[in-house]
């Protein structure tokens, strides 16, 4: 018995901090050689001029994320589910964006399949998707998008 209580002891610590997703900001998921074209505070300007807006398709994924836990913050752009909860939505890191802008590049965007279905009204603010990474591209008829996440949790956001 003692010999197993042991073992659970020094077991349980490795456990732990394998289930613990890395904390992602969105620069993370450009590739480091690529950071210096991309200024993560610009926002894109409206375009009023009646032209579609256009994504810009510059920059890759970073494939050593590919099956990472993660957990990154954003806002969500909801795709399916109902009026009580989405199942798939856009995460972007800025408000608007694919709606009234033009779209992120494809790194800067994670479509995410949320199967147990996030309540809508958490989605409205910023929050936290946690869940399985992917370096799948996924296009949609409002972007292309570089990553596909599963996810398996929400939290609130805190900025601290």
């Amino acid at each position: 018995m003692k010999k197993w209580l042991l073992a659970l002891c020094c077991w349980f610590p490795l456990l732990s901090a394998a289930n613990e997703a890395l904390t992602l900001d969105w620069i993370d998921l450009v590739p480091e050689k690529e950071r210096t074209q991309f200024n993560a505070n610009q926002m894109p300007m409206l375009n009023h001029d009646g032209d579609p807006a256009k994504q810009s398709m510059i920059g890759s994924v970073r494939e050593e994320l590919n099956g990472s836990e993660v957990k990154i913050p954003g806002f969500v752009i909801p795709l399916e589910g109902d009026d009580k909860k989405v199942t798939e939505f856009l995460l972007v890191p800025y408000f608007g964006a694919c709606i009234h802008v033009p779209p992120p590049p494809p790194n800067q965007i994670v479509y995410v399949k949320f199967p147990e279905g996030a309540p809508i009204q958490q989605l409205w603010d910023v929050v936290y998707v946690v869940g399985t990474l992917k370096t799948q591209p996924v296009s949609h008829e409002l972007a292309e998008v570089g990553y596909l996440l599963e996810g398996t949790a929400l939290e609130d956001y805190d900025d601290m």
